[in-house]
C-alpha cells in the first residue's frame, strides 16, 4: 500500500509524457502536410475563384447568362473532369516511385504526351455533345449561348490539361508554391477579361456568355504555358520515350479515381441539367450553390493532395507508421476545417447568396439549400481526404465503387423522388446528396481500416521471415 502513491505518480508522469509525445507527433505531421497543402489551398482557391468570377460576372449580366453557362459547364465539365481525374494520378504515382528510390524526373515528357492525348479525346467528346443541346428542351433563349460556350470551351482543353499535368508533376516533387501563385494571379486576369468581354469596353462590344468562354480559354492557356516555362527553367529533362509502362501505371491508378470523380461530378451537374429543363433559374441556383461549396471544398481537397503525396511516399517505402499518421492526421485536419465551414454556411446563407445575385427568385431558391449544404460539408471533407489516402496507397477502385453506390444508387434516386414526387425541387436533390456522402464515407472508412490491418500483418510476416 505505501507504494501506491508512487505508482500513481509514475503512471501520471507516463500519461503526461505520452500526451506530449502525441501532441509533438501531431504538430510534426500536420506541419509536413501543411507545407504541401497551404500553397495548394491557395492555388485551389484561386482555381475555383476563376469559376466564381464567371458566376459573379454572369449573375451581374443577367440570370439567363448565368443559366446558360451553368448548363454549358455542367455538360462540358462532366467530360473534361474525366481527363483531369486521370491526370491526377501523376503525383501519387511519381511519389511512389520516389519512395522506392526510382527516377521520377524522366517522366516529364511522357506526362505531357499523356495529357495532350487526353485533351484531344475530351475535346472531341465536348464537341459531339453540342448538337444534342437542340433536343434537351431548354428554354429557347438559352440554347444558342450554351452551344457557343461549349464550342469555345472544347478548344481550351489543351491549355487546361497542360496546366493540370505540370502542376501534378511538380507536386510529386513537393514543388507547390509557384504553380499555385500562377493560379492566384489568374483569378484577377480572368476577372478583368470577364468584365471587359461580357459588358464591353471601348471598341470591344458586349459579348455576354461568349465573352466568359473567351476569357476562360485565354486564362487556361496562360496558366499552362507559364508552368511549362517554369519546368524548363527549374530542371533539365531528357526525352524518355518508353511511355507504355508509365501510361499503364497512370491508367491503373487514375482510371478508378477518374471514374469516381466523374460519378460524383455528373451527379452534381445532373441536378443542374434536370432542374434546368424545369426552369433556367434552378440551373442557376445549383451552379451558385455548387460554387459556394466548392470554395470551401478546395481546402480539404488540398489536404487530400498532400495526403496522397505523403502517403504515396510512405507506401513506396513500406513505412506503415508514417502512412497511418499522415492518413489520420490529414483526416482530422480536413474534417475540422469543414466543420467550421458548415457553421459559416448555416449562419450567413442570405449574405453568401447575395454576393452573387440580387434576383429575388434566385435568392429564395438558393438560401434554404445552404442549410442542407452545411451538413453536407462535413462528410464532403471526410470523403475527399479518404480518397487522398487511397490514391497514395494505389487502392483507388474502392473510391470508385463507394462513389457509385453513394451517388447513383442512393443520391439520384432519392433526390429525384423527393424533388418531383414530393415537390421539393432542388432541395430534394440535396437531401439525396447528403445521404450519398454519409454512405460512401462509411464504406471507405471500413475498407481503409481493413487495408491498414492487412498491410500491418504482411509487414509483420516479412519482418519475422527476415529474422529467421
Amino acid at each position: 500500500m505505501p507504494d501506491l502513491p508512487q505508482q500513481k505518480t509514475h503512471l501520471s508522469s507516463f500519461s503526461c509524457y505520452y500526451i506530449v509525445m502525441r501532441l509533438s507527433d501531431f504538430k510534426h505531421y500536420a506541419k509536413e502536410l501543411l507545407h504541401i497543402a497551404l500553397p495548394i489551398i491557395m492555388g485551389n482557391l484561386g482555381f475555383i475563384m476563376i469559376g466564381a468570377g464567371d458566376v459573379l460576372i454572369a449573375g451581374r449580366h443577367s440570370t439567363d447568362t448565368l443559366a446558360a453557362i451553368s448548363i454549358a459547364t455542367a455538360i462540358s465539365n462532366c467530360i473534361m473532369t474525366f481527363g483531369i481525374g486521370l491526370i491526377a494520378s501523376v503525383s501519387p504515382l511519381l511519389s511512389n516511385y520516389r519512395g522506392e528510390k526510382h527516377s521520377a524526373k524522366k517522366y516529364f515528357y511522357p506526362t505531357i504526351r499523356f495529357a495532350m492525348i487526353l485533351a484531344v479525346i475530351m475535346m472531341i467528346g465536348v464537341l459531339l455533345c453540342v448538337p444534342l443541346i437542340d433536343y434537351l428542351n431548354f428554354e429557347p433563349q438559352l440554347v444558342k449561348p450554351i452551344k457557343e460556350y461549349m464550342i469555345i470551351t472544347a478548344f481550351s482543353t489543351f491549355g487546361a490539361y497542360l496546366h493540370a499535368a505540370l502542376k501534378e508533376f511538380l507536386q510529386a516533387f513537393e514543388i507547390v508554391f509557384l504553380p499555385n501563385v500562377v493560379t492566384v494571379f489568374s483569378v484577377f486576369l480572368n476577372l478583368a477579361l470577364n468584365a471587359i468581354l461580357v459588358f464591353g469596353w471601348g471598341p470591344i462590344p458586349s459579348l455576354g456568355a461568349i465573352g466568359l468562354a473567351i476569357a476562360s480559354f485565354t486564362v487556361r492557356y496562360f496558366m499552362g504555358f507559364v508552368l511549362l516555362w517554369y519546368c524548363f527553367k527549374l530542371m533539365k529533362f531528357r526525352n524518355y520515350r518508353d511511355d507504355r509502362e508509365y501510361f499503364r501505371g497512370l491508367l491503373k491508378i487514375g482510371m478508378p479515381i477518374s471514374i469516381a470523380i466523374l460519378i460524383e461530378f455528373v451527379a452534381f451537374n445532373c441536378v443542374a441539367v434536370i432542374m434546368g429543363r424545369v426552369s433556367g433559374v434552378y440551373a442557376a441556383a445549383q451552379n451558385l450553390v455548387c460554387t459556394l461549396t466548392t470554395v470551401s471544398f478546395m481546402v480539404p481537397l488540398a489536404i487530400s493532395n498532400a495526403i496522397a503525396v505523403k502517403v504515396g511516399f510512405a507506401n513506396g517505402a513500406q513505412n506503415l507508421m508514417e502512412l497511418r499518421r499522415y492518413a489520420y492526421i490529414g483526416l482530422g485536419m480536413a474534417v475540422g476545417f469543414m466543420a467550421c465551414s458548415s457553421i459559416i454556411f448555416a449562419s450567413f446563407p442570405g449574405f453568401l447568396v447575395g454576393l452573387f445575385t440580387s434576383d429575388s427568385k434566385l435568392v429564395d431558391i438558393s438560401v434554404p439549400v445552404l442549410y442542407v449544404l452545411a451538413l453536407f460539408q462535413v462528410f464532403d471533407g471526410l470523403q475527399v481526404s479518404l480518397a487522398g489516402i487511397f490514391k497514395g496507397m494505389k487502392k483507388t477502385k474502392i473510391v470508385m465503387i463507394a462513389n457509385f453506390i453513394g451517388y447513383w444508387l442512393i443520391s439520384i434516386p432519392v433526390g429525384y423522388t423527393l424533388a418531383f414526387k414530393y415537390n421539393m425541387n432542388i432541395m430534394g436533390f440535396w437531401y439525396g446528396l447528403v445521404s450519398a456522402a454519409i454512405i460512401l464515407c462509411t464504406i471507405m472508412l471500413i475498407i481503409l481500416r481493413k487495408y491498414i490491418n492487412d498491410m500491418k500483418k504482411n509487414l509483420d510476416f516479412v519482418r519475422i521471415a527476415e529474422e529467421y
